[in-house]
């Protein structure tokens, strides 16, 4: 399952009414450490399809989701699950350390 580009118009509808838990990778174009990470995430979410799905909000196109859950810095991870935060992590980390995480908390 491919990587989903979620915005401030269609988060409650990808994200928070998901079926399954959903790891959202609040992100910018000019973020080093968040282009570090996209293809860890893009190799998670093929590997992990069906259990999870990984969306991806670019907070300079979509501000208000990231102002609502008090988003500071990026890159920032948060898990959903029945709609609800149930973990999340800022900062850059390998793939292993990701999905460790990600397993950990769904």
């Amino acid at each position: 399952m491919p990587t989903v580009a979620v915005t401030d118009d269609t988060f409650d509808a990808e994200v928070k009414n998901s079926d399954i838990p959903v790891v959202v990778d609040f992100w910018a174009e000019w973020c080093g450490p968040c282009k570090q990470i996209g293809p860890a995430l893009e190799e998670i979410s093929a590997e992990m399809g069906g259990k999870v799905k990984i969306a991806k909000v670019d907070v300079d196109s979509n501000p208000n989701t990231a102002t609502q859950l008090g988003i500071r810095g990026i890159p920032a991870l948060f898990i959903f699950k029945n709609g609800e935060v149930i973990s999340n992590r800022a900062g850059a980390a390998p793939k292993a350390a990701l999905q460790s995480w990600i397993e950990d908390s769904i």
